[in-house]
């Protein structure tokens, strides 16, 4: 064996126990994160929302990263990843015991603050997470190490959405049937049995969460620090601002347009799937189908990159992808339809790995400011999705008043409302063709 293969395999082996343990922290956010597919039609039958309103779900959570990601980056500077991954956790268990005075009182903007809360733990998590695991090996094979991540997220989030989906969905179709026919003192009854249903589970979240916490404080991570800025060749002269990375701002743009599409391929299938009057009962499982086809595709990912394909490949066949699924989406209708949204997750799973370190490289000193800004464009989880739901309430009216049944109106409205995936995935190929090239001549 040669040095430097001996040195390959220490290498590996130093950073399998450190790649273990983000990934579990990924798996942690992932549960969180895609329990909101159940979350949006459960918070939309007990405080009565409309579409746009049932949407906000999706936003108090993702919101929280433009509000913490550049505090995060700070804390993280003063405190270093590993409390501040353990700060996080903790975080996000108070978040979660905010879900029991939100169920006692019913309170929509209560949950939401629950939401907010735990968004800003998981900001902490992201913002320490996402640079570690891009820096802890090669630039070159950082978008293998996310996939990885991105299997761990997806399954635990195919875990969160089918448990919640049981806990929380179980029997709603009937007790909607029954607050169509009920008075206002039963309708209130039900309603707030309905909302109690989620303590218990949000109570063994918060201990969960807690409990791990404190625990990472004794894990195993080691320093990590990015790949310095390259000396400048004569002429040339030394990056000393952020803004001379526009490379990094069209990646942030792209990951906000990602994120926003992710989300609507993730937490709009289960209210699409009811509102093509496919019966709960199975609609509850269509958050799992995107989530399955992402981890499929993530498993290729890990497989293909960096040996077989590299990771601006990898994203040009993902934006490709996107806009033939989307163009699909609107052009079928029935089940048809709900499988092309979760064919979404075969578009959407290399995305991410592949922009991150398209995005940070050659950052040197830049790179937790670059990754903060970049978590900041998970802040398209909270826009896109109300713009969808504000196409569809939009498209839903026009529909009505042109004299179809309310139940066709919403089918079609919510079909139309994926019009708004197919520039977002337009954007994200230019990035993977030039965006990400962009002033790389001048680094």
């Amino acid at each position: 064996m040669t040095t430097n293969q001996t040195e390959s395999n220490t290498s590996k082996n130093n950073t399998l126990v450190p790649i273990a343990i983000i990934a579990g922290l990924f798996f942690i956010f992932g549960f969180v994160t895609w329990i909101n597919g159940a979350l949006i039609p459960f918070m939309k039958t007990i405080n009565e929302l409309t579409d746009t309103q049932s949407y906000l779900v999706a936003s108090a959570s993702y919101i929280s990263f433009v509000v913490m990601a550049l505090p995060a980056s700070y804390i993280l500077k003063k405190i270093g990843y590993k409390k501040g991954m353990s700060l996080g956790l903790i975080v996000m268990a108070v978040g979660a015991l905010v879900f029991i005075p939100g169920a006692a009182a019913r309170t929509y903007w209560i949950f939401l603050a629950g939401i907010f809360i735990q968004g800003a733990g998981m900001t902490l998590l992201q913002t320490a997470s996402n640079p570690y695991i891009t820096i802890l090996g090669p630039i070159n094979s950082a978008a293998k190490r996310i996939a990885i991540m991105g299997i761990a997220n997806k399954v635990a989030g195919g875990l969160g959405s089918v448990i919640f989906g049981a806990i929380l969905l179980s029997g709603i179709g009937g007790i909607k049937e029954q607050l169509a026919t009920v008075g206002a003192e039963e309708k209130i009854t039900l309603l707030n049995t309905m909302a109690d249903s989620v303590v218990m589970p949000y109570v063994i979240m918060a201990i969960v969460l807690f409990i791990l916490g404190l625990l990472i404080l004794k894990a195993p991570l080691p320093n990590v620090t990015a790949q310095p800025i390259e000396v400048p060749k004569v002429g040339h002269k030394t990056k000393t601002s952020i803004f001379q990375f526009p490379h990094l701002w069209l990646g942030v743009f792209a990951l906000f347009l990602y994120v926003g599409v992710e989300v609507i391929a993730g937490d709009t299938i289960i209210a699409y799937g009811i509102a093509l009057d496919i019966p709960v009962e199975r609609a509850k499982f269509f958050t799992l189908f995107t989530l399955m086809a992402m981890v499929a595709t993530y498993g290729l990912g890990v497989a293909l990159i960096p040996k077989i394909i590299s990771q601006a490949f990898a994203l040009r066949i993902s934006a490709i992808l996107g806009i033939v699924f989307s163009l699909c989406i609107v052009s079928t209708s029935g089940f048809i339809s709900v499988l092309f949204v979760a064919a979404l997750g075969i578009a959407n799973a290399l995305v991410w790995p592949a922009i991150w370190p398209l995005a940070l490289t050659g950052l040197g000193k830049f790179t937790e400011r670059g990754s903060a800004l970049l978590i900041m464009a998970i802040s398209g989880g909270a826009i896109l999705p109300l713009l969808y739901g504000s196409l569809v309430d939009n498209k839903k009216e026009t529909y009505i008043a042109s004299a179809i049944t309310e139940a066709s109106a919403t089918a079609q409205a919510a079909t139309f409302g994926y019009w708004i995936l197919v520039p977002c995935y337009l954007f994200i190929l230019y990035y993977a063709f030039w965006g990400h090239k962009t002033g790389s001549k001048k680094n």
